[in-house]
């Protein structure tokens, strides 16, 4: 009986460890390393690609630079994809904002992406919605219009703290990243504000509701997933690279206090960002490298929230393999 009893949590154990979701991981940030590990997830980017970056604020200089990213681009015949932001920058810099077509197609230029790739803001010129499986906060999701354009999405998120998230990666890159202006404000809004209205966006009627908000961007991040399941695939990509506490949308970001640790991808973005979240909790105090303040970041906004509502309502797994692909 005990022989049996082992034998069958040997297998309950074996079949739990088969169904966690590989995140993959190497140290080395570098154009070689981006596609050597989206080779490494074995799905292949077909038809029209999107692949969703942040383009960055103006004067922010963290972004994903396209010099690091253009081998990966080119391999998967990409467009990069963008939608405006919601608000500007508050620096008072038009030329830094992305708030407009205009001036956002401006910073697109400046930061060196028309050098290389085709490159289309998604709600330039229409938005569309999209049902969403997890109406606690949100009834649907407001997205880009151009999303109709494209078959598979290569989601590459630079991981980093944010003002409002707590922290941007994944969830943030499919929610907030491909929602339009409007989209972006019934979000923050936890679906209090279905239309664009700046003077009454940041009042507390309509942005009192920090874990609304949190749930809304799981929510519209499960929306994208199933928009592109429905269609060819999505696949996730976060480098860890230039991690300061403020996002690529805050025109001048915080010093950035961590050393880079690497690229790390997945087909689950839920393990995804937590992977990333479990290695900038194991990270030691030094001189040279101090996770302190991104960490308080994250707390203060609850960030882990948008992560365990999105694992609550079936986007994915907070459980994970950790697989290196570094020899």
């Amino acid at each position: 009986m005990k022989k049996l009893l082992a034998a069958l949590c040997l297998m309950a154990a074996t079949m739990t460890a088969a169904a966690q979701p590989k995140v993959y991981v190497t140290r080395d940030i570098s154009p070689e390393a981006l596609v050597k590990i989206y080779k490494a997830l074995g799905v292949k980017a077909e038809g029209r690609v999107a692949v969703k970056i942040s383009t960055g604020e103006g004067s922010n200089p963290n972004y994903l630079k396209p010099e690091l990213i253009k081998e990966l681009v080119f391999e998967v015949d990409g467009t990069i994809v963008e939608c405006n932001t919601a608000y500007g920058s508050g620096a008072g810099n038009e030329k830094d904002e992305r708030n407009t077509s205009a001036n956002h197609w401006k910073v697109i230029e400046r930061h060196g992406f028309l050098n290389y790739f085709p490159v289309d803001i998604m709600d330039e010129y229409d938005e569309i919605r999209i049902p969403v499986n997890d109406q606690t906060n949100i009834k649907y999701d407001i997205v880009g219009g151009h999303i109709a354009n494209y078959d598979f999405m290569v989601l590459l998120s630079h991981f980093k703290g944010h003002p409002m998230g707590g922290y941007g990666g994944a969830l943030k890159n499919l929610s907030i990243g491909c929602a339009s202006k409007n989209g972006k404000a019934y979000i923050h809004s936890a679906g209090k504000m279905e239309k664009l209205d700046m003077g009454k966006l940041w009042t507390p009627e309509y942005v009192g509701n920090q874990d609304g908000f949190l749930e809304s961007m799981a929510a519209a991040a499960q929306a994208v997933v199933n928009y592109f399941e429905r269609q060819k695939g999505i696949i996730y990509i976060s480098v860890m690279n230039n991690m300061s506490i403020d996002c690529d949308c805050v025109d001048h970001p915080a010093p950035v206090k961590l050393e880079d640790y690497g690229i790390l991808a997945s087909t689950d973005p839920v393990a995804l960002d937590q992977a990333c979240i479990d290695i900038i909790n194991r990270q030691k105090v030094t001189a040279k490298n101090d996770p302190t303040d991104l960490l308080n970041r994250i707390d203060k906004q609850h960030g882990i929230h948008t992560i365990e509502w999105a694992e609550k309502i079936g986007l994915g797994s907070r459980e994970y393999e950790l697989v290196s692909i570094d020899k």
